[in-house]
């Protein structure tokens, strides 16, 4: 589901989330370790922003959506990561 399906009407989060689908394909075109480590970095950077929004309401759907989506995201990011340095430590040139 995208973010578009979902329809999450915030301007903050419409700013970020075209960051966040750039960075979200760059991490998946990115042939090695490092290209990845550094377009997942800078993923978890730009959903952290949304994370530690001081707007936040957590009686507002809209909000909701945008934390679980965002934490989402830096979930995977995070986890690219972590496969990452596995492979580096096995000695794989890429992921």
């Amino acid at each position: 589901m995208t973010a578009e399906q979902v329809g999450i009407n915030c301007p903050r989060f419409q700013a970020q989330e075209s960051i966040c689908v750039r960075l979200t394909e760059q991490t998946n075109a990115a042939r090695t370790i490092a290209e990845k480590a550094t377009a997942a970095l800078e993923l978890i950077n730009a959903v952290q922003e949304l994370l530690d929004c001081d707007e936040y309401d957590e009686q507002d759907t809209d909000c909701q959506y945008c934390h679980r989506f965002s934490a989402l995201r830096k979930k995977t990011a995070a986890l690219v990561l972590k496969v990452g340095t596995i492979a580096e430590q096995l000695g794989s040139p890429g992921m």
